[in-house]
């Protein structure tokens, strides 16, 4: 499926509401899409621009750049399409301004970065001089959000798009079935989604568990100040079909300890197992 033939879709209650409204049913008819395992490469490319436009400025009021780079797995990605969905709905005094700061962040020291991302607790001569420039920089982005209607933008733009399909609620989930069922490695998907949803501690034991012969039952807590050989370290508690144990997270292996005796009952070291590589 290419790109050129994928419809921007909105949903007929969320076209028909304010713009806030629009601008929230693309993001949810997104949402959906990838929930539903639909990749970028089957979304139209304009939806996704005005989904991650809306991310950028969302986080950005919230927590200043520093939270858009923290809440960004992939920058580049993410900030092509930015920069395309900002000059594209016409928000040309946002786009200059993400492109001002995202070349000045991308040039800070470490010294400088550190500072920065500890929000303003070094002021005055303390505070290196390039995370200065980025408070004043996240400053211009409140004012410039009260000047430029990003969102009015938006809306208008995704309203305009060609081929724009309309969708009640029951055909929105057809249409989006539709996609799915053309989907040539679904099954893939599927197993790498279900990887992905849970959590790496989870796996960690899980394969503990294969490893030692055991059934996980529950995990029951993290504890984050577990006294071991003398450290405070962060274990996993969990029960097996043969007792209560806890998970080691180290560096470079994971351990099994018996909970009562203490005893090492398996590990797992993370550089020979290419799973938990990718984890």
């Amino acid at each position: 499926m290419t790109t050129h033939h994928i419809p921007v879709v909105l949903t007929a209650a969320g076209a028909a509401g304010n713009n806030e409204d629009v601008v929230g049913d693309n993001i949810s008819v997104v949402n959906e899409m990838y929930r539903s395992l639909l990749h970028a490469e089957d979304i139209a490319t304009n939806a996704l621009r005005s989904y991650f436009a809306d991310f950028y400025l969302t986080q950005a009021l919230d927590g200043g750049f520093a939270q858009y780079v923290f809440m960004t797995p992939d920058r580049e990605e993410l900030d092509g399409y930015i920069r395309d969905g900002l000059e594209a709905m016409g928000a040309t005094a946002h786009l200059d301004l993400f492109n001002r700061t995202a070349a000045l962040y991308d040039l800070l020291t470490e010294t400088e970065l550190q500072d920065y991302l500890e929000d303003g607790t070094a002021v005055g001569a303390n505070r290196a001089d390039g995370a200065t420039a980025m408070d004043m920089l996240d400053a211009e982005f409140e004012d410039l959000f009260e000047a430029e209607d990003v969102t009015g933008l938006n809306a208008v733009w995704l309203r305009s798009q060609p081929g724009l399909l309309i969708l009640s609620e029951p055909e929105l989930a057809a249409h989006i079935a539709d996609r799915v069922a053309q989907i040539p490695d679904l099954e893939e998907r599927q197993a790498e989604a279900d990887r992905e949803d849970t959590p790496e501690f989870e796996l960690i034991i899980r394969e503990l568990c294969d490893v030692s012969g055991h059934e996980l039952v529950k995990i029951t807590m993290g504890d984050p100040n577990h006294e071991y050989n003398g450290e405070t370290v962060l274990a996993w508690h969990f029960i097996t079909d043969k007792g209560e144990f806890i998970m080691l997270d180290g560096d470079e292996e994971a351990v099994m300890v018996d909970s009562q005796t203490q005893e090492i009952i398996a590990s797992v070291e993370f550089e020979l197992d290419e799973d938990f590589a990718d984890a």
